[in-house]
């Protein structure tokens, strides 16, 4: 092990035991070099002179480019083609953080990582996975869940999938998450969640996420070491009132001495930006102190270094330069509110045609995000349903370990009736083919 490793695992031995436990073999292994070339060229940016950074400079000392791209682009070069770090801008994780706080009240007073920046959220998910998940080990999760997890995390890590039913009734199967958390014997356990969630477009509902966090915490209070990895990809796409608007980060973060909470997040879904691949990891846990998270922080921005060794600039100040702008909110706004009539479009014509598509199909609870399921009749195949759909009604699904998803958040208003009726004369074409 590298001793910069040994020394941060030692350190954390004697404040905070517990974040030792829970790391993997490569959490503990990870680091971020405080010597070499990244050290040497920090002692040297203000020189006069300086041999050592690895990018080309201007005789005028700006960054060396490409006039056929600079012209394009209104940014300050400096703000464009260098390097932006292993943990991204410093400024664009400060102000993240402040929106974290101002986007989840419930993070008052507590203490929590400053976030670090990674290639999105995919990105995020592999790192933080990285840092706690060895072969072998189960991860608790709803079997709704996205399809990636399955490569980034199962495949990836060796690891096995615990499943439980994510819906009971039209709600949370929260007995089957207690299940899970309160199983014989004690130890790591590792728990993803994800809301909204993807693919069935469903949050907890404020009693729901009382309950859930109780189902954590006497899992805790039983012996248990519980990390918690919470997928906020759709954060604050709520479409209905008593559905809670925080992330359970929020609440994770003071709920108990043995609960680290994970939060990977970002624009990708919230500032409707998919392809500037930015995210965020961001750390928080009862009594951890700043130090704590600041290592967590640096093992973080070890896996950064050692696999894509930083995020793009151009994107970070993009952003930085966007929330800096008096017509985000507004603008935030607005998007939501197409987002939310979209959705409440899907209700209306779900609601006014209930007896007519329950011989095809029914819809699952949902009330957020992108997205809604529907479970088909009896009798009806899945993919055969998603083909007719393609070859006679030129529309796509998703289908789903065994339901269809409905990305309503891409069909334009006037055409979500469109889509729910193709999808009944494709399920009626193959109900009696």
């Amino acid at each position: 092990m590298n001793p910069l490793a040994a020394a941060l695992n030692d350190r954390l031995q004697e404040i905070a035991p517990f974040l030792l436990r829970v790391l993997s073999r490569k959490g503990k292994e990870s680091y971020f070099p405080k010597s070499g070339i990244l050290a040497q060229s920090m002692e040297a940016k203000l020189t006069e002179i300086n041999a050592t950074i690895g990018i080309a400079l201007q005789d005028d000392g700006s960054p060396l480019r490409l006039s056929s791209l600079e012209r394009r682009i209104l940014l300050n070069p400096k703000k464009v083609f260098p390097y932006a770090g292993c943990s991204g801008l410093p400024d664009l994780r400060n102000t993240w953080k402040r929106l974290q706080q101002e986007k989840n009240p419930a993070l008052a007073g507590k203490i929590f990582s400053l976030p670090v920046v990674t290639c999105a959220l995919s990105h995020g998910l592999s790192i933080a996975s990285k840092l706690f998940l060895d072969p072998g080990d189960r991860v608790i999760i709803a079997d709704k869940y996205w399809g990636n997890y399955n490569m980034l995390v199962q495949e990836r890590l060796d690891v096995h999938f615990d499943l439980y039913p994510f819906f009971a009734g039209e709600g949370l199967n929260l007995a089957g998450l207690q299940e899970r958390l309160l199983a014989p014997g004690t130890g790591k356990k590792v728990l993803i969640m994800n809301f909204p969630n993807n693919p069935a477009g469903y949050t907890p509902t404020k009693s729901e996420m009382r309950e859930l966090l109780r189902l954590i915490k006497d899992s805790a209070e039983s012996g248990n070491d519980i990390v918690v990895i919470c997928d906020d990809a759709y954060f604050g796409l709520v479409y209905e009132a008593d559905v809670d608007t925080q992330s359970p980060f929020a609440y994770l973060a003071g709920l108990h001495e043995r609960v680290l909470a994970v939060k990977v997040d970002g624009p990708t879904k919230e500032d409707y930006v998919w392809g500037f691949r930015v995210g965020f990891v961001t750390y928080a846990g009862k009594n951890l102190s700043e130090e704590a998270l600041r290592i967590l922080e640096d093992k973080t921005a070890g896996g950064i270094r050692s696999s894509i060794s930083s995020s793009p600039h151009i994107s970070q100040s993009l952003l930085l330069e966007a929330y800096a702008d008096p017509d985000y909110a507004r603008e935030k706004r607005e998007k939501y509110a197409l987002l939310q009539s979209r959705y409440k479009k899907v209700k209306a014509i779900l609601a006014a045609n209930r007896e007519r598509y329950a011989p095809y199909f029914r819809p699952l609870p949902f009330n957020s995000g992108y997205f809604m399921c529907v479970e088909l009749a009896p009798g009806l195949d899945g993919n055969t349903v998603r083909k007719t759909l393609i070859e006679h009604f030129q529309t796509g699904v998703i289908f789903i370990r065994g339901v269809i998803r409905l990305a309503y958040s891409a069909v334009p208003e006037d055409k979500i009736e469109t889509l729910f009726e193709n999808l009944r004369s494709a399920c009626e074409m193959n109900l009696h083919a």
